[in-house]
């Protein structure tokens, strides 16, 4: 079992930066993927970028050129730092990983078994 626990998060104008912080435990040897996923009121949640075990990215167009995943294996930690803020990534965002041998690390709800509580990021304008 594989546990996540989110921190950073908070409020910033737009043009600004924050930075997510994921700590993972458990039976992290078993972990495939991981990633960062977000859902804003109303709205289905969506991945925003997920790692491979090799530190191969990938992300959502919509924060591509902004937003930087990293992963640090040996202190099971993930990072996701977030620059040139937009009202639009107001949302919950979440950690996530998978031990599922058949996931392909793609930004999938439904490929990921293991989920953070959310942190909420609130950028205004």
């Amino acid at each position: 079992q594989v546990r996540l626990v989110e921190s950073g998060g908070g409020s910033v104008q737009a043009g600004g930066s924050l930075r997510l912080s994921c700590q993972a435990s458990g039976d992290t040897y078993s972990i495939k993927c991981t990633g960062w996923f977000r859902q804003a009121p109303g709205k289905e949640r969506e991945g925003v970028a997920t790692i491979d075990r090799n530190g191969s990215p990938s992300y959502a167009d919509s924060v591509k050129g902004r937003f930087t995943i990293s992963q640090d294996n040996a202190k099971n930690t993930l990072t996701l730092q977030m620059n040139s803020l937009k009202p639009e990534d107001t949302a919950i965002y979440y950690c996530a990983a998978t031990t599922w041998w058949w996931s392909g690390c793609a930004r999938n709800v439904h490929d990921y078994n293991a989920w953070g509580q959310g942190t909420q990021v609130t950028v205004s304008s």
